[in-house]
């Protein structure tokens, strides 16, 4: 049976601004990597331009999230199919069919039978503060980590499928010295590190209080052309780094250069050594 890899994530574009390297390498190194996508990620604005053939800004994001799978070499999208639910505190919040209005429940089932449809040894997904606090985000990471376990118990959600324990589930982990190197520079360049993003609605001081311990190391130097790539279908984001384009670099080189992750389960053991795979 080949190795597989199923990584969760909430919106079109997270799985390539954030572990597109891992996801491409692993892909392109005979592993099944498979991705489910909770929502449409229609809560971001979109530009006049690029919803010409498009119902909306959903269907924008879907064909992007498609593009940027072939990039990667994804075997394939499980969707939710959730409504974005937005930042924190904004109307999107509040809309009946988005994603944190959910069950939560009913989004472990359907995490569950992503895991027992594809098998993985590995899971991956955001950490408990969402990456930058996304409510989506953190919501994806309490299912994904409540259907890791559930996933094996045959007496949980039966109509999923047979049960399946994956090996390990991993949690994406931002390096904080890189973070605290570019919050120091944003100012030099005119930016403000309180209002990050295409819509500045992310604080990137408000993420150096939220550090997590980074348990693997992956080098995804060989693929950061495969990311960018992935990451230009998403041009309703902005494409590949344009919140990072001010920088210099050889700053981007190292930041995109390796991607860290913390490992979720089963816990790591103290003083064990900086993981290189997330197999293994």
């Amino acid at each position: 049976m080949n190795q597989a890899l199923l990584a969760v994530f909430a919106h079109p574009d997270d799985e390539s601004f954030g572990p597109g390297g891992t996801l491409a390498k692993y892909a392109r190194e005979a592993v099944d990597v498979w991705l489910v996508c909770g929502t449409d990620g229609a809560a971001g604005s979109v530009e006049a331009d690029l919803l010409t053939g498009y119902a909306g800004p959903g269907q924008v994001r879907a064909a992007e999230l498609c593009c940027a799978a072939q990039e990667l070499g994804l075997r394939g999208i499980d969707w939710l199919g959730y409504r974005d639910s937005g930042m924190a505190g904004t109307p999107d919040n509040q809309h009946p069919d988005c994603l944190v209005q959910a069950s939560l429940e009913q989004v472990i089932a359907q995490i569950v039978a992503s895991i027992r449809k594809h098998r993985p040894q590995v899971v991956i997904c955001d950490n408990q503060f969402g990456g930058y606090g996304h409510p989506d985000h953190i919501k994806l990471h309490q299912a994904t980590v409540a259907a890791f376990a559930a996933a094996a118990d045959p007496a949980r959600f039966p109509e999923a499928g047979p049960p399946h324990q994956p090996e390990r589930l991993y949690f994406t982990a931002f390096s904080m010295g890189l973070l605290k190197v570019v919050v120091r520079l944003m100012p030099l360049f005119g930016r403000d590190p309180r209002q990050f993003g295409r819509n500045g609605d992310i604080d990137l001081t408000q993420m150096m209080r939220w550090e997590t311990p980074v348990h693997a190391r992956i080098d995804v130097r060989a693929y950061y052309a495969v990311k960018q790539r992935a990451s230009a279908c998403h041009r309703s984001q902005g494409g590949p780094g344009e919140a990072f384009r001010w920088l210099p670099a050889f700053v981007t080189r190292r930041m995109f250069g390796f991607e860290t992750f913390q490992q979720g389960n089963p816990p790591p053991q103290p003083g064990a050594r900086l993981r290189r795979d997330l197999f293994g």
